[in-house]
Parts: C-alpha cells; sequence; structure tokens
C-alpha cells in the first residue's frame, strides 16, 4: 500500500497542469498503465494490467488526443515534481544541475504517421539497417546520484524532424534542442552534457546566454587556436587568434599529463588527462580542452566552456552521460514509452523516398489535423516518460519497500542497491489490487479505477 500511496503522493503534484479534474483521473489511469502493464502492445496493454472495462480504451485514446492535456504545460510541472521529490539527490556541481541530452531515432512503419521520415541509422552492428523509416527525437533528463549510483530521471522529449509547417521555418535540431531546454523551466544554472554533434557555436552561445555551461566531446579533425603572441609589432588590427592547433596532435606531447584513478562507467579507471585553454573559433571565445587517456589504448578530447572547472570533473561529467542511453533502453524495453501507434485515416500517404512533409500549401484544417497528432504523439510519450521517472523515484526513496514487494527472484539482485524499472514495476503490480481494494474514500482516482474495472471479465477469469 505504502508505494501505491507514495505514487499517489508524486503523481498528485501534476494535478494543476489539468483543466479539468476527469481528464486528470485518465491521465492517471494511463500513468498507471505504463507502471503496470505486462506487456507493450500499446493503449489495449493498459487495459489488461489494470484490469479495466473494454470501453476504457476509446476513452483512453481521446485523452491522448483531447485539448486539455497539453505535453508542453505537463513537462513544466514534471520538472518542478521531479526537483521536490528528487531531494538533494539531484545531482549539482558548483551550484549547477547536470542535465544530459541526446537524439534517438524511433521504428515507425505506418505510412499514415506525420513526421515519419527516412533517417539514416550510425551503427557499428551489421546486424541493423543502413536506414530505418521513423521519427527524430531529442531528449532531456536530469541526472541523480546517489552515493556511487547515477540514475537519469527523463524530463521532456520531442519529435524535431519530418513535418515542415511553414516553408519559412529555418530551425535546426540545434535550435529546437535549446527551445526545448528552455521550456523545461528549470530556474537553476545546469552543465548541459552532450555528444560531439552538438559540439557547435549555437549551442554554445545558446547556452552562455541562458548562464549554462557546455560539455561535449570533440570530432578527432577539430582545432583550435592558441592566443596570440602579445608586444609584436605589426601594422593593422591586432591577431585574435594565434597558432592553430589541431586537437588530436596534442596527444603525441610527453609532458603535461596527470595519471589519477576515477570511477567511470561504474568502475574504477585509471587514466591519464590533459588540460589546455584554447581559443575555439566557432564560440569566439576560450575554452577549456581535456585530453582523455586510458589504459585500454582508448582517447578522446572533451571541450567545457566553464573554464574554472577542474579536468577530473568534465571527465566524471562526459562518462555520466552514457545515462541516457540507459534511460533510452528502459522508455523502449520496459516502460514502453516510445510504443504510440496512432494513426491519421485522412493524411497523404508515406512515399518511399521518405523526405519531410512540407504543408505550407495544404489547407488550415489539414494542418490543424496533423498538429493535433503529433500533439497524442507527444502526450503519450511524456505520460511514459512520467511513469518511468516515478518509477526511478521509488527506486531511489523506496528501496526496500520494492524489494519487499517484489515476490520474485532474479539472478543477480542486490537487495541492498537501486531496484530497476522493472523491479519496481513488478512490485506496483503485486500490490495494486490490495491497494485499490484498501484504498480511503478520499482518494478519488483509486474510486475512479474501481468503478471503470470489469467484474464480469475478472469473476470469468476467477
Amino acid at each position: 500500500m505504502e508505494l501505491w500511496h507514495y505514487w499517489c503522493r508524486v503523481a498528485g503534484s501534476l494535478r494543476p497542469a489539468f483543466p479539468r479534474l476527469r481528464t486528470f483521473l485518465w491521465f492517471l489511469t494511463a500513468l498507471a498503465g505504463f507502471c503496470v502493464r505486462g506487456d507493450l502492445l500499446g493503449v489495449t496493454s493498459f487495459i489488461r494490467g489494470l484490469g479495466l472495462h473494454e470501453k476504457c480504451y476509446d476513452r483512453l485514446l481521446d485523452m491522448f488526443h483531447c485539448s486539455g492535456l497539453d505535453f508542453k504545460v505537463l513537462r513544466r510541472f514534471w520538472v518542478k515534481t521531479v526537483l521536490t521529490f528528487a531531494g538533494g539527490h539531484a545531482w549539482q556541481v558548483n551550484g549547477r544541475l547536470v542535465v544530459i541530452g541526446d537524439g534517438v531515432k524511433n521504428p515507425k512503419s505506418g505510412k499514415k504517421m506525420p513526421g515519419v521520415k527516412k533517417l539514416h541509422q550510425e551503427s557499428e552492428s551489421n546486424t541493423k539497417p543502413e536506414y530505418i523509416f521513423g521519427h527524430s527525437l531529442q531528449a532531456i533528463s536530469l541526472l541523480l546520484r546517489f552515493g556511487g549510483v547515477f540514475l537519469s530521471i527523463p524530463l521532456g522529449i520531442e519529435i524535431h524532424e519530418g513535418v515542415v509547417f511553414s516553408n519559412r521555418c529555418r530551425k535546426s535540431l540545434l535550435d529546437r534542442l535549446l527551445d526545448m531546454l528552455a521550456s523545461l523551466d528549470l530556474n537553476t544554472p545546469a552543465y548541459m552534457v552532450l555528444d560531439a554533434y552538438y559540439g557547435s557555436a549555437k549551442i554554445v552561445r545558446g547556452l552562455l546566454a541562458r548562464g549554462d555551461h557546455l560539455v561535449t566531446r570533440m570530432k578527432s579533425s577539430a582545432v583550435a587556436y592558441r592566443k596570440p603572441v602579445a608586444g609584436v609589432n605589426r601594422r593593422g588590427r591586432p591577431k585574435i587568434y594565434g597558432e592553430k592547433v589541431r586537437l588530436s596532435d596534442l596527444f603525441a606531447a610527453a609532458d603535461g599529463w596527470e595519471s589519477t584513478v576515477t570511477e567511470l562507467y561504474g568502475k574504477s579507471e585509471k587514466i591519464e588527462c590533459r588540460a589546455l585553454r584554447l581559443l575555439w573559433k566557432p564560440a569566439g571565445r576560450e575554452m577549456l580542452f581535456v585530453l582523455v587517456r586510458m589504459t585500454n589504448g582508448r582517447a578522446c578530447t572533451l571541450m567545457c566552456s566553464d573554464l574554472e572547472a577542474e579536468p577530473l570533473l568534465v571527465i566524471q561529467l562526459y562518462a555520466a552521460r552514457f545515462k541516457i542511453e540507459v534511460g533510452f533502453k528502459v522508455a523502449i524495453r520496459v516502460v514502453g514509452s516510445l510504443g504510440y501507434h496512432f494513426w491519421m485515416a485522412d493524411m497523404k500517404p508515406i512515399t518511399r523516398k521518405g523526405k519531410n512533409q512540407y504543408l505550407h500549401r495544404e489547407t488550415r484544417e489539414y494542418r490543424e489535423a496533423v498538429r493535433r497528432k503529433l500533439k497524442a504523439y507527444h502526450n503519450f510519450m511524456q505520460t511514459g516518460l512520467i511513469a518511468q521517472g516515478i518509477m526511478a523515484l521509488l527506486a531511489l526513496n523506496k528501496p526496500q519497500l520494492v524489494w519487499q514487494h517484489f515476490a520474485s527472484w532474479m539472478r543477480t539482485m542486490n537487495l541492498n542497491g537501486v531496484p530497476s524499472e522493472a523491479v519496481v514495476g513488478q512490485s506496483l503490480r503485486n500490490t495494486l489490487p490490495r491497494f485499490l481494494h484498501d484504498a480511503p474514500e478520499s482518494n478519488i482516482w483509486a474510486k475512479f479505477i474501481c468503478s471503470h474495472v470489469d467484474t464480469e471479465r475478472r469473476k470469468t477469469a476467477a
């Protein structure tokens, strides 16, 4: 019971995001469906997982499409909820939160799904095709730290390619990521940790304008410049940039390296690092470059816009970025946050070319229908991410209680560690019937669920 009481407390804090109570109750139902379902077969799995009447299927579909659910409004309240319930576990470095971001490709085969396009898939695996059809997404997560364990709480995700409503729109993926970060209303400076694709002038300048800093990895071909030599008399304007430096060439230097042992990717690693301040032309300012060599022969160059950051900190920040990849796997394989299957019946079918869908010459009604469908996708994903986040908060704040109600077995069980989202989901499934039976009259959502349970099917099953 206590697990679900905590679940209700966290989920209940999102009530101000909904203008109508009934919409909020259906949202809570979908949220619980994400947490307890035993399969990932769309909205039908919510019905099976919660034992609801089949009529609830259409109600849940309508909820994702209704105007009373706005994923951007919901996202802002979710950020406030995370910062409240995460407490001191939100990892703060030099007074800054640690935020991680990345892109992910979500395969979709529907020919009548807005935003689906042909996407290039970069992978070292020979089993994956070079191109897929799907949605191009960008996501942002907050990093939590519990002792030596890192957890990522997903904050938001959006489809940022595939549909162009106006031929005057010139926003790139980088612009859209900055817009999404601004929409979170963190109200606290942050370190934004991103991969090499986002190491650009637009990202650096956008973050600095907000008072944030960037931590990223540089491409092997990247160059920087030393400061110009002072005191040289020459005609014309003084030089801004001095000697050009290819960053990969700096690894050949024999001096300036420091050896240390640090925690990376969940284990202790011996590394060598070297830090330099160099001018980076895209940003038009000095940046901190950290060269890293590992004992296995791997090497990389990291860049940070915070010139006062310790080199070891920069390395630890970037190493923690892999937690967003773990979050993607949980979203896809455990929670099913990206498993929406809503089609648009009146949509013009996608061609095999799979390019962006330009809608500036379409009718206003058609554009609004596309917007409504895209919003439904985002509502579905945001609800799934919130369910994933609540499960992570339960694992963080109620670990012993989760293990107590797990009532199953795993070969790698660690009863003293932080349980996974899959373990939390199993514990929630096991305790849901008792919670619904013993829930107090004041719990409106429990009464709402009980009124929609398919009692005849349960009797037949019994």
